[in-house]
């Protein structure tokens, strides 16, 4: 058993959901593998709703996975997202996550890739 903030977790599998759990999050941790602007992360994710965006990445960074930094010594405002140290240890179970898919979707006749614009 384990515990987070008086939650109790049967499982590791179910700790590891509690952080990238969701649609989205695991999409825009893995986007956020090289730092990136928060307008960056609206082009690269167009399918996540600009409110969903922001809610994830305030949660994200609740939990200690990612930094939000303001550059306010420009108009117009600036805000960049990356991982933080604990954020980065996802890297290799977010490339996992990402190889999976690219061979599921190459070896099963059900899933077509489409292009993308």
């Amino acid at each position: 058993m384990y515990c987070i903030d008086d939650k109790d977790f049967p499982c590791s599998t179910s700790l590891t959901m509690r952080y990238i759990g969701g649609k989205w999050k695991a999409v825009i941790l893995l986007h956020l593998i090289e730092k990136k602007r928060y307008s960056e992360l609206r082009r690269e994710c167009p399918a996540i709703t600009e409110r969903t965006l922001s809610l994830q990445l305030k949660e994200l960074e609740e939990d200690g996975l990612v930094t939000r930094t303001v550059h306010t010594d420009k108009a117009p405002l600036k805000v960049d997202y990356e991982l933080t140290k604990f954020g980065k240890t996802l890297i290799p179970l977010l490339m996992s996550i990402a190889d999976w898919g690219k061979e599921t979707a190459a070896s099963n006749n059900r899933i077509k890739m489409k292009n993308m614009v």
